[in-house]
Formats: C-alpha cells, sequence, structure tokens
C-alpha cells in the first residue's frame, strides 16, 4: 500500500528547514578584508585603531569599516584592488609589531552565526586564497648541527673524564676539542669516532678536529627541507585549514598555498614561526652589574626577561650557557591554566633523553631558580648597494625563572606565560614540531581573484543548466512524476551545500564538478523508480500499488549503485590529495544524500500527491 508515516513528514520538514538555514550563509558576499594581528610586543587596542584609520585617510584609501574582531583589527574594504593597497600601506607603517594580512571578512548576520551557520570557504581557484613561497635558510640549518655537536662532544669528555680547554665551532664547519693533555687525544678520537661515526676526525698536538662530511651536509639540507614541509603540514592541519596545498620548488623552497582559510594572519604566524624553548639553570650573581662592566662569569650568558623592571628596562638576568633541555626532545605540548597561580601555562613532555637529563639536573639542585628561554628566528629583508639582503635576527626571552620544587623528569608544566593566546601558539608550535630549518616568506600574495570569480560563475553555471535541462527533460518525459523529481533534486543540492557549510568542507573546482555528478546519480535513481512504475502499471497494478511497488523494488539497486560510488569516493578522499580529495568530499556528501530524497523524500512528495485520492484510475507518468 502507499503509504507514509506522519513522523517521516515531519522528518522531510526538518532536513528542508536544516538545509535551508544552514545553506543560506552562502547567499551573503565575503568583504574583502586586510586583518592586524598583534606579533609579540604589539597590542591590539582603540589606540591602534585610530592610528589605522589615520594611515588609511593619509593614502586616501576608502574603508567600508573598521572594526576590532576578537582581538584581531579588521578592515573592510569595497574590492580585492583595494585590499591590496592597504595593507601595502599598513605593513611597513606598523612594522615587525604586527602581522598584516590580506583576509575576507564574513557579512553573515549575527543570528545565523549564533546558529553555528557559516558560508562554505571556497577553494583557490573559486575565490583565491594565499599564496606562500617561503626560502628555507639552510645554513641554520648546519648552524644548528654544529652547536649540537659541540655541545655533544662536551658532554662526551666531561662524562669520560677527558679533560679539556675547550669545544668551539668554527666558520669552516668544524668543530675543534682542545684538551688539557696532549696524551688524552687518542681517547678522545676513539670516543668520539665511536659516538658520532659520520664525522671526519684529524688530530694536530692536543686539538682533535671534527668536520661534517659534504656529503651529510647535502643530506641534512635535504632532509630540513622535508621535515619543514612535514611541519607545515602538521601545524596548517592544526589550523584546521581544509585542502592546503604544500610543495617543494627547488632544493630551498616551499610553496603554501591555503585555499578557503578564514584568517590569515594566524596561519601567516604560525607557519613562519621557528619558535622553540630552552631550559637553563640560573646562575649566580648580580645580572646589572654584569650588564655595567662588562664582566660576566665564564660560565654564564646575559639574558633578558620579558617584564620590564623600575627604569622601564627589560630586567636582566644570568644564566648557564649549558642547556639543560630544548624544544626539539619534546614529544607533547598543551596550553591550559596552571591552578595555583591562575596564569596561562603550556603542559611539556619530553623524550627519554630529555627527561633524564631533567632529572639529573632537578634531583642536583632542588631549590634553586631554572629559566625558561623563547627563542624566536625573525626574517628581515634590508637593502644593501640598490639589492635585497634577506637575513634572520634571533630573539631571546627569559619567559619565566622559577624555583624547583621537586624533582621532575619528563613531564612538567612551563607557567608564567603572558597571555593564553601566546600559550596556545606556543604550545601548537612545540606540539605539530620544530622547524629544523627558519623559513623566510619571499613571496605572499592573493590568487586569482578575477579567476575565481570566474570560474565561480562558470560552475555555478553548469550547475544551474544542468538542473535545468534535468528539470525540462523530466517535466516533459515523467509529468508530474518529474516534477517530483525535480523538487528532491532541488532538496538534494540544498542539503550537499548546507552539510559541506556545516563542517567546513572547502569548495573546489572539481568540488563543483562533484555536485554536478551527484545531481546526475540523483537522477538515475528517479529513472529508476520511475521506470518500474511504469512496468508495474503495465502489469495492470492499480496505480497506487504501481507507485509502492515501483519504490520497494527499485530501492535495493539504488543502494547498490550509490554504496559503491560511495566507496569510490572514499577511496579518492583517502589516496588522493588536493583537489582529487575537493572532488571526492563533494560525491560523497551529494550521494548520501541524494539516497534520502530520491528515495524517502519523493516517496513522501508522490503519496501527498496520490495517496488521498480514492478513485485513482491512472497516473501522470
Amino acid at each position: 500500500m502507499l503509504t507514509y508515516a506522519r513522523w517521516q513528514y515531519f522528518v522531510i520538514l526538518i532536513v528542508l528547514l536544516f538545509s535551508a538555514l544552514y545553506a543560506l550563509p552562502n547567499a551573503f558576499p565575503q568583504d574583502p578584508a586586510v586583518q592586524v594581528t598583534a606579533n609579540r610586543g604589539g597590542t591590539v587596542d582603540e589606540a591602534l585603531l585610530a592610528r589605522v584609520e589615520s594611515l588609511l585617510q593619509e593614502a586616501d584609501i576608502d574603508t567600508k569599516a573598521v572594526e576590532l574582531d576578537e582581538g584581531n583589527l579588521l578592515v573592510r574594504l569595497s574590492d580585492p584592488a583595494s585590499q591590496v593597497v592597504a595593507a601595502d600601506a599598513l605593513r611597513p607603517a606598523l612594522g615587525n609589531d604586527y602581522v598584516v594580512a590580506l583576509n575576507l571578512a564574513s557579512t553573515v548576520p549575527d543570528w545565523l552565526s549564533a546558529l553555528g551557520a557559516t558560508s562554505m570557504p571556497l577553494g583557490l581557484d573559486l575565490r583565491g586564497g594565499v599564496h606562500f613561497t617561503m626560502q628555507v635558510d639552510q645554513d641554520a640549518t648546519l648552524d644548528k648541527r654544529l652547536d649540537v655537536t659541540a655541545e655533544d662532544l662536551r658532554v662526551l669528555l666531561r662524562e669520560n673524564r677527558v679533560r679539556y680547554q675547550s669545544v668551539e665551532r668554527r666558520p669552516d664547519n668544524t668543530v675543534i676539542a682542545t684538551l688539557a693533555d696532549a696524551g688524552q687525544v687518542d681517547q678522545a678520537r676513539d670516543l668520539i669516532a665511536t659516538s658520532e661515526p659520520t664525522l671526519q676526525l684529524s688530530t694536530q698536538g692536543n686539538t682533535v678536529t671534527a668536520r661534517v662530511s659534504d656529503a651529510e651536509l647535502q643530506q641534512m639540507a635535504a632532509d630540513a627541507l622535508e621535515q619543514n614541509v612535514g611541519t607545515l603540514r602538521n601545524r596548517i592541519n592544526a589550523l584546521g585549514v581544509a585542502e592546503p596545498v604544500i610543495t617543494r620548488q627547488g632544493d630551498d623552497r616551499i610553496v603554501v598555498q591555503l585555499p578557503g582559510v578564514q584568517d590569515t594572519a594566524q596561519a601567516k604566524r604560525i607557519i613562519g614561526a621557528t619558535a622553540t624553548l630552552e631550559y637553563r639553570a640560573v646562575v649566580e650573581g648580580n645580572p646589572y652589574d654584569a650588564v655595567t662592566s662588562g664582566v660576566v662569569p665564564p660560565q654564564a650568558e646575559i639574558y633578558y626577561r620579558t617584564e620590564v623592571g623600575p627604569d622601564g628596562n627589560p630586567i636582566p638576568v644570568l644564566l648557564n650557557k649549558r642547556v639543560i633541555a630544548t624544544g626539539d626532545q619534546l614529544v607533547g605540548a598543551t596550553s591550559g591554566i596552571d591552578p595555583q597561580t591562575s596564569s596561562p601555562a603550556v603542559s611539556v613532555r619530553l623524550n627519554n633523553a630529555g627527561g633524564q637529563r631533567m632529572f639529573d639536573f632537578t634531583s642536583q639542585n632542588v631549590g634553586k631558580p631554572m629559566a625558561v628561554v623563547f627563542i624566536e628566528r625573525v626574517p628581515e629583508v634590508r637593502m644593501v648597494g640598490g639589492e635585497e639582503v634577506r637575513t634572520v635576527r634571533v630573539d631571546r626571552e627569559v619567559i619565566s625563572v622559577a624555583n624547583i620544587n621537586g624533582v621532575f623528569g619528563k613531564d612538567f608544566q612551563t607557567t608564567g606565560l603572558e597571555s593564553m593566546q601566546f600559550a596556545a601558539d606556543l604550545a601548537l608550535q612545540l606540539r605539530s614540531g620544530s622547524l629544523a630549518a627558519p623559513m623566510d616568506f619571499v613571496e605572499e600574495r592573493v590568487v586569482g581573484p578575477s579567476l575565481g570569480a570566474e570560474n565561480v560563475e562558470r560552475g555555478m553555471k553548469a550547475v544551474f543548466y544542468s538542473f535545468v535541462f534535468t528539470l525540462l527533460f523530466f517535466l516533459v518525459y515523467y509529468r508530474v512524476f518529474g516534477l517530483i523529481t525535480c523538487i528532491a533534486l532541488l532538496l538534494n543540492l540544498l542539503a550537499v551545500v548546507a552539510v559541506m557549510s556545516m563542517f567546513g568542507a572547502t569548495l573546489t573546482l572539481p568540488g563543483l564538478a562533484g555536485i554536478a555528478l551527484t545531481v546526475a546519480l540523483s537522477v538515475d535513481a528517479n529513472v529508476l523508480i520511475n521506470e518500474r512504475i511504469r512496468e508495474e502499471l503495465r502489469a495492470g497494478l492499480p496505480p497506487r500499488a504501481a507507485i509502492a511497488a515501483g519504490y520497494e523494488k527499485a530501492v535495493g539497486t539504488i543502494v547498490d549503485a550509490n554504496l559503491t560510488a560511495i566507496l569510490a569516493g572514499l577511496a579518492l578522499f583517502a589516496f588522493g590529495t588536493g583537489p582529487v580529495k575537493g572532488f571526492a568530499v563533494a560525491l560523497i556528501v551529494g550521494i548520501t544524500t541524494s539516497m534520502y530524497t530520491a528515495v524517502s523524500a519523493s516517496r513522501g512528495i508522490a503519496t501527498l500527491i496520490y495517496g488521498g485520492r480514492r478513485k485513482l484510475k491512472s497516473l501522470a507518468i
């Protein structure tokens, strides 16, 4: 019998309202915008807002609005050309204290946003997006390798009671260990050869020279590039950016494309950061006297805290040259609030080697202070002789000094951080892995706004005309049941857009092709149902019984065909990258929704039209 329960009509109504609500934000176009985010040392407040407004007025740039938005400053503009001009005007004026990035600002009404409804991000090929080309500093990789080698040799000689005067690195890519006793040269050479078999060793007098081979230098450069690519993937995945494109370009460059990103300033700060931590012992002594006189204890270096003293200058502190543990030995980090001090904190877990060194140090220094040093490499560009010279400035700040209250090893907490945002960013950088070498942004641009608009227009035309042609064909060929099919198709398209918007799936040009394909698959399902109903009518079944039999007998075939297509989509998503994944996502979502709209929703509409007629003699099919 042709029946359809009331609760099933209620489900159709819920699906319709849900689809319309969560697809609605896509009807609100986004504003081209420039986003200003505070770097370390910068503050986003009303004073900055007034300063930005003044700078834009001086540059004769018209704005739609300049507003504070969740700790960021957002400048809304009328067109992409003004967006680029405004960004170029603000960057040099605001300096390194702020990150100025291109963005798209939502115009979705607050009541929709409060319900969690957002517009579907468009991919790089549809709306454009941020394109970064990043230069990897290979020299910094070598510097880091030599620094680690020098420290390892010091520890190795000290633990094996080989007395040395100094262990220092030289500009010619060597580390020279000068021993106190020339009679221990052979012993030191054997120890180093066993511990570091890849080093090229030579001896002269009371010195042992360790050189990094050319083959290892080339391997280090390749490994650094691969590690940076992997780290960028981890960081961007942690940001929730959909379908990023991260590829190598040559021997020392990485291309990063971020389509559909909502916060380019945050992305730029996170992916370009080379921040890490070092844990060092605090050396007894008066740091102010050391700064004034220039006389520093031989085992110490002068660092500065993030806080300022009564004189308005950063507070100096003497730290031991020897590093207890570094961020490279970290295997986990999460941000939170320290319950004792109610201040932002990062909970840290070290690997076994770092945990053992931390345990050994804290066992011998309970009650003594230990400092946490925040190290950040900041790319800089200077003009020398009319040419750009790119350098890296290394900033070292002591973010925390605390007494060791008890012995600990792998798991502990870094407290006293300046803000929850800084704690969250630091935990993300540490958790996603350290960059093997610092990177400089050598190119940043918005990709294809005009081409993206043309692609959107053509893609929407393709979907629109495919729907119109289907509508006309079904209305002529299947009459009333053609109308039912078109209503089901429209509900399917609405549901696809709603689901993809709700889950933040990025719509790409292949994604539009996937949506068009789901229209075809949904049509195929309705063709099976309609033809089955025709066969039942030819077999002599009454109209209502023919409708019921047509739906019931076609369901199995439709489910089999759609499940096969979904499995193909899952394979594309699992093994594909970039545009292929975009196609797979749209295909999987579209097929899933069409299985409901083509079978259940269309049957509900047919029952609503024909189910209540008592003297039904024929069907318009």
